[in-house]
């Protein structure tokens, strides 16, 4: 398993656990018992072009798992230190204000089937950490700029019906979808979207409620 995390700021967990501790392209890389983790960067560009690298130069990776925080929506009944499980990706900044589809225009194509905004997470492996780690799917966004104020949360919340936003996770599906390996994501949700005041923020807490969660797996 290649865990994959956008800052080194939210892999302490793993590096307390890893074994070994290198560098692969300049990114952090950590290796564990059974498995691997690798940083990808901040934002979309950064998390496809690593991960398609290290998936290009190490094809026994079999799965995926993306690890880090994220905003909640503010419907989505979600608070600090709350972890969630992806169902699917939206990209919800490429297209028009709706998306790809009203331009006939499909962000992947693979063999008969067209993705546009809406990237689903494998459904066994998903099924299986909704199992094991006892969390229930629901929808993340991706955008490169994340929300700013309330109403622009809440205004993407109700057009995309998403749960929580984030900055890499699309990136990450789409490439993984591209490579064949199925992919999931898991994060902790550390502050609510569209509040840039990070006095409000618990990012610490965040952190040590997805370690707790991801436990089984490490």
């Amino acid at each position: 398993m290649l865990i994959v995390y956008p800052t080194r700021g939210e892999a302490g967990f793993l590096r307390e656990r890893a074994l070994e501790q290198a560098s692969w392209r300049g990114r952090e890389r950590l290796v564990g018992p059974d498995w691997q983790a690798l940083e990808l960067g901040l934002g979309k560009a950064n998390a496809a072009m690593t991960l398609g690298a290290f998936l290009e130069a190490h094809p026994e990776v079999r799965q995926v798992l993306l690890v880090g925080i994220a905003g909640a929506y503010p419907g989505a009944g979600l608070r600090a230190g709350d972890v969630v499980l992806a169902a699917q990706e939206i990209q919800a900044d490429l297209g028009t204000v709706g998306g790809l589809e009203a331009l006939g225009m499909p962000a992947l194509e693979l063999e008969a089937r067209r993705y546009y905004n809406h990237l689903p997470a494998d459904p066994l492996w998903t099924a299986r950490l909704h199992t094991q780690l006892g969390l229930v799917p629901r929808p993340f966004l991706t955008r490169d700029a994340v929300s700013e104020t309330h109403d622009e949360a809440a205004e993407l919340e109700r057009r995309w019906g998403a749960a929580v936003e984030n900055m890499e996770g699309a990136a990450v599906a789409q490439t993984a979808l591209w490579f064949g390996v199925p992919w999931a994501e898991v994060r902790a949700v550390s502050n609510p979207a569209g509040v840039r005041d990070k006095t409000r923020w618990d990012v610490p807490g965040a952190l040590a409620a997805l370690a707790k969660a991801l436990e089984p797996l490490l």
